[in-house]
């Protein structure tokens, strides 16, 4: 259960190796993060080309994902990151539930959250991940830069993307910190850790995350504590 009406959870997906700073700093501000991994894709080397810029999109090792997401969470991403829309029905059920299967034996705890690869879902996509996985909750990429509790956790709509929308994050980080509310609330941030490379925006986020951290009337936690915390389950 959330001991406040307020949370505050992040998201991020590949995981790649920029992670490991990306946890460190959540670590640093007493927060916890979901990392959405693709099992079938760890270890690889690997490289981006983004806003002109070439960054490293290097997969962390499988021996290392239990020490290195320590205290947060590992979520689903699919095995090898496909438009699961256009896959068959066997094949969606095959790239999520062995996923699944993959991290929480790499973890040591089932994992229960997804993040769909390149944010394309459908109908059908969610009711077979429902249906015939044992996922708990699904993130989308469609911000809503509100605070709403969602119903439907199998297309949940994050807040605020944090690399195009820099300023609606700053923007929304105060109006949540000066939010009173009596229903519960939950400001949600996702992204890529590599796109802290970009433009070498690191200590910007530190600095959102210094602003929104120590809040006695916030509960930190990962996207399962707070997603299905809320709800009691």
């Amino acid at each position: 259960m959330m001991k406040n009406l307020k949370g505050l959870t992040f998201s991020y997906d590949d995981g790649v190796t920029q992670d490991i700073r990306l946890a460190e700093l959540f670590h640093k501000y007493g927060m916890k993060a979901t990392f959405n991994l693709n099992s079938g894709l760890l270890g690889l080397d690997g490289s981006l080309n983004r806003e002109g810029k070439t960054v490293s999109h290097v997969k962390v090792n499988p021996a290392d994902v239990k020490r290195i997401y320590a205290g947060h969470e590992v979520a689903g991403h699919a095995l090898t990151h496909p438009c699961l829309p256009r896959q068959t029905d066997d094949e969606i059920v095959r790239q999520v539930e062995e996923d699944r299967l993959k991290l929480s034996e790499l973890c040591g705890y089932e994992v229960l959250g997804f993040a769909h690869p390149f944010g394309n879902y459908d109908s059908r996509v969610t009711e077979l991940i429902k249906g015939k996985t044992g996922i708990k909750y699904c993130r989308t990429v469609k911000s809503t830069h509100a605070f709403d509790i969602q119903q439907d956790l199998y297309e949940f709509h994050p807040t605020v993307y944090h690399h195009r929308e820099w300023d609606e994050m700053f923007e929304l980080g105060e109006k949540f910190l000066n939010l009173k509310t009596e229903q519960p609330a939950i400001f949600y941030v996702w992204g890529h850790a590599y796109e802290f490379d970009i433009h070498n925006t690191w200590d910007r986020f530190e600095e959102f995350l210094k602003m929104m951290s120590g809040k006695s009337d916030i509960t930190y936690g990962t996207n399962s504590e707070l997603l299905l915390g809320w709800r009691g389950e």
